[in-house]
């Protein structure tokens, strides 16, 4: 028998060791001159690098601030471990901008604001996404989940799922 999915708050939450529900967004990214420009990502953009995918509420916001600082801190650590830092609200992308601008964030923020890929993930609390982190490896399968996230040092917490996950995968 198969156990049942996670509930959480903001809804169903999507099962690890499964293929991690797609995403195809509008949002911002840096550019290679390091001028943050929009873009439009999707899930097979990221084929084959591992993904630190988070939803938070709210750009601007005192915890999704420091969130995304921590993000940003530690964000040569997940490229040294071939990992991408990608955040997801339900701001437009005009937000994102100047939240990434005012920031200086160096990863892409994706804008969804009917919620429908938040709600994929069991992220989406109308009409906000829920603080929910998700970590998918390479091949696109769900490795771990965080939810109801606490902002203060949880980059860190990521970070150290994502090494001792890729030491797992090294054996």
């Amino acid at each position: 028998m198969r156990p049942a999915r996670a509930a959480a708050l903001g809804g169903t939450l999507p099962e690890i060791g499964q293929p991690a529900p797609l995403f195809d967004l509008d949002g911002v990214a840096p550019g290679a001159d390091a001028t943050v420009r929009e873009t439009h990502l999707a899930t097979e953009d990221f084929r084959g690098r591992w993904v630190a995918l988070y939803f938070y509420p709210k750009d601007f916001t005192s915890g999704c601030t420091l969130e995304a600082r921590g993000f940003q801190r530690d964000l040569a650590s997940f490229h040294a471990q071939k990992a991408e830092v990608v955040g997801v609200s339900a701001d437009d992308t005009d937000a994102h901008l100047s939240f990434c601008g005012s920031e200086g964030l160096a990863y892409p923020l994706l804008s969804d604001p009917g919620g429908l890929v938040s709600r994929r993930y069991g992220s989406w609390l109308a009409p906000f996404s829920a603080r929910h982190t998700f970590l998918i490896d390479p091949d696109g399968v769900l490795q771990a989940s965080w939810v109801a996230v606490r902002p203060s040092g949880h980059s860190q917490e990521v970070l150290a799922e994502l090494s001792r996950l890729q030491g797992d995968t090294a054996l």
